[in-house]
């Protein structure tokens, strides 16, 4: 694939845009919450399990970039498994907020 871009930038480039479009349509409401509309009307459906998994949908994501990143089948199969994988370590290290419980109890209460 020609390219102006040397290929350790596509494949920066490809890691970064599969985690974000999987991000957006996984995690996020979406513009005028559109993106949260589609979660509820999919619903329990296989594209509403799908597109509620982060870990199920960056394999669907990753695919047209492994495209821009390969030359030959082979590379863009290879490619594809580790856009995939190289996206799901980045949601992977994502900082998770801190739940703080109380776990201080009243007399007669119980945990």
């Amino acid at each position: 694939m020609a390219s102006d871009f040397p290929a350790w930038l596509r494949v920066i480039l490809a890691v970064l845009a599969t985690w974000r479009i999987t991000h957006l349509l996984a995690s996020e409401d979406g513009p005028g919450g559109i993106l949260f509309r589609l979660r509820v009307w999919l619903g329990s459906t296989f594209a509403g399990q799908l597109i509620d998994c982060f870990a199920c949908l960056v394999f669907w994501v990753a695919a047209p970039f492994a495209c821009f990143v390969s030359i030959n089948p082979l590379d863009g199969f290879v490619s594809w498994l580790a856009l995939s994988g190289a996206a799901l370590l980045l949601e992977r290290t994502e900082q998770k907020p801190l739940i703080i419980e109380s776990t201080v109890t009243h007399e007669g209460d119980q945990l």
